[in-house]
């Protein structure tokens, strides 16, 4: 008789606070909210990655905790999430992101400062090796571990918002070729999709995804700007509110 294996208890298992774009309730109407409140206030479609963080933040319960590795940026009980915004016309027919995804130097974690001497895949393979030491490091830490991604039109009346698995990508599954601008490109070997951007100066990292087809899709009325001078009248704002000193 073969042995069988023995059933196990999960009792260490750990779930997310909510599955892959299942996002809780309120969530969409909480981010028109502070959009809406964003355009009236600064009165124009400038949304900062900050201040994406934070909305997202709010809008999960979640807490705010800017990194500098940049993938850890929100923190809900065991998930932590990197946010991402990226500019298109139309939102909702966007296909695919392209992400900046931090600086990868060779020189600083490999010491090598002229790329175009090792192998061209060693040279890709090494690019990856750091984004997989990276969300390697932040994973100790959590147990999921995602991206959040707002596509929006460039005056914030529509925005597309999905969230994917941040993972570590298998070397060998890659090859890597020079395009005309010089830099560098990873490309699937399955399908011979570009996966990877790496631009030699400058060290800048880029992942395309793909936009999924459950994403969320937000639509919102534009404000009129409030009036300052109203706003300041209503907080009774006087010069005493100000100190001015010279140095």
């Amino acid at each position: 008789m073969a042995d069988e294996s023995p059933k196990l208890r999960t009792v260490n298992k750990v779930r997310p606070p909510f599955a892959l774009n299942d996002f809780p309730k309120n969530f969409g109407y909480i981010i028109g909210e502070e959009l809406v409140y964003l355009l009236a206030t600064k009165g124009r479609a400038d949304l900062e990655g900050g201040e994406w963080e934070a909305i997202f933040a709010k809008s999960i319960g979640a807490e705010w905790k800017p990194s500098n590795v940049g993938l850890d940026d929100v923190v809900l009980e065991s998930c932590a999430w990197g946010a991402k915004t990226v500019k298109a016309k139309t939102p909702s027919k966007q296909k695919i992101v392209r992400l900046i995804s931090g600086r990868n130097s060779l020189g600083y974690s490999f010491n090598v400062d002229d790329v175009t001497k090792p192998a061209l895949n060693d040279v890709g393979n090494k690019v990856l090796h750091i984004w997989n030491e990276r969300v390697a490091d932040i994973r100790k830490r959590h147990k999921h571990l995602r991206t959040i991604v707002m596509v929006k039109s460039d005056d914030l009346s529509e925005v597309l918002i999905f969230e994917f698995e941040t993972i570590r990508y298998d070397a060998e599954l890659y090859t890597w070729t020079w395009n005309k601008r010089k830099n560098l490109e990873g490309v699937e070997k399955s399908s011979g999709e570009h996966k990877f951007t790496w631009q030699p100066h400058g060290s800048q990292f880029t992942i395309i995804e793909t936009v999924p087809q459950n994403g969320l899709i937000i639509r919102i009325k534009k404000p009129k700007k409030l009036d300052r001078g109203k706003v300041l009248k209503e907080l009774g704002f006087d010069k005493s509110w100000v100190t001015v000193i010279r140095k």
